[in-house]
């Protein structure tokens, strides 16, 4: 399929189905403009999208049905049918048929994207209990999309404006957080971020900043080693090579003293050090994104929230934000890659001409 880059092909998934998921793609997309922006393909079915739109009867939100996406209608939303089941919804509560369906609008989503039939793709929130299913054994999203894409590794970013955080570690207990950091990982995540702030973001020598692991970043070994054993010596190892990576930084000052906006990404080492603080530092309005892939995937920053599930009380804000990054993104990697005078665009050029002759 040829796509527009100024108009490009966004996938939209429903989330848990009983969860603010298709609410806020509902709020999202009542705006007419967004359609001046970007062509979205909801997958879901027209009964459960009609059930939500009734639950918000103050935002008007008009659709066509498609099974097939080279007939996009590219001024209307256009719902792709995943299903002809019928579903019962119980918007706040937990049930199988919630997850079970939730992963099949993302499966059927995820591999029109690899097959090239989508330009990007954002994903609305799922439950971890009820996706844990044989079908679908990932903790998450993230890790979902590594495996779909076959990339090497990945890494978990959370931005908002310029404020941008990474994960070393995502869905993982406590207690198996320092056995997981190791030289070779902190390696992979960095020249993912690196890259990432390069190709995606425009960011020609970006600065980072690394969090310690433990408390004050472990006060000189005092409150542990995995400073002064693993995370330093990556810093200096890259620092040697002229990468502008700094730390590790003890996270409560960081945060505290705003010495984030001195750095263009954050690398934390666990899920709740970056996250805390990035969640309420961006107020609602963060997006994550999955960096690493060769497709453009985005998400809002929040969860299911199925204690306002149902009530017309979900704040769009991240979910839009979402959208609007995803289309950023995608005109932002397309320029790059694009661009001859670029490392990897040149290297694919050599490539074609060593294919040809």
């Amino acid at each position: 399929m040829q796509t527009n880059p100024e108009k490009p092909i966004i996938g939209i998934t429903t989330g848990d189905l009983n969860g603010i998921g298709i609410e806020v793609i509902i709020k999202t997309f009542s705006d007419n403009r967004m359609l001046e922006l970007c062509t979205p393909v909801i997958f879901a079915s027209n009964k459960v999208i009609n059930f939500y739109r009734r639950i918000s009867p103050d935002h008007t939100f008009n659709f066509t049905s498609t099974k097939d996406l080279t007939k996009l209608n590219p001024k209307q939303i256009n719902i792709f049918n995943c299903w002809e089941d019928e579903v019962s919804l119980q918007p706040g509560v937990l049930t199988e048929s919630g997850g079970k369906y939730a992963v099949r609008s993302l499966m059927v989503a995820a591999q029109c994207l690899k097959d090239g039939q989508l330009d990007g793709i954002v994903t609305a929130p799922i439950h971890k209990s009820n996706t844990n299913i044989p079908d679908f054994p990932f903790t998450g999203h993230t890790p979902f999309f590594k495996d779909k894409f076959g990339a090497k590794d990945v890494l978990m970013l959370l931005f908002s404006n310029s404020f941008r955080v990474g994960l070393v570690t995502e869905h993982i207990p406590v207690s198996k957080i320092s056995a997981a950091i190791t030289k070779e990982v902190l390696l992979s995540k960095l020249a993912i971020m690196k890259e990432c702030l390069v190709r995606d973001f425009g960011i020609d020598k970006p600065k980072i900043a690394v969090l310690g692991l433990n408390p004050h970043a472990g006060d000189d070994g005092q409150i542990g080693t995995e400073e002064q054993t693993v995370i330093k010596p990556v810093i200096d190892q890259l620092r040697n090579a002229g990468n502008l990576v700094f730390g590790p930084y003890s996270a409560d000052a960081f945060f505290a003293r705003t010495v984030y906006s001195e750095f263009d990404a954050v690398l934390a080492m666990y899920h709740d050090q970056g996250l805390v603080a990035f969640k309420t530092i961006a107020q609602g309005e963060g997006v994550n994104y999955t960096a690493g892939l060769p497709v453009i995937r985005t998400s809002p920053d929040h969860g299911t929230a199925f204690d306002i599930a149902g009530k017309n009380l979900a704040d769009p804000s991240s979910f839009r934000e979402a959208v609007y990054q995803c289309i950023d993104l995608i005109n932002q990697r397309g320029e790059y890659l694009t661009n001859t005078s670029n490392p990897i665009r040149r290297g694919r050029i050599e490539k074609e001409r060593e294919t040809e002759s």
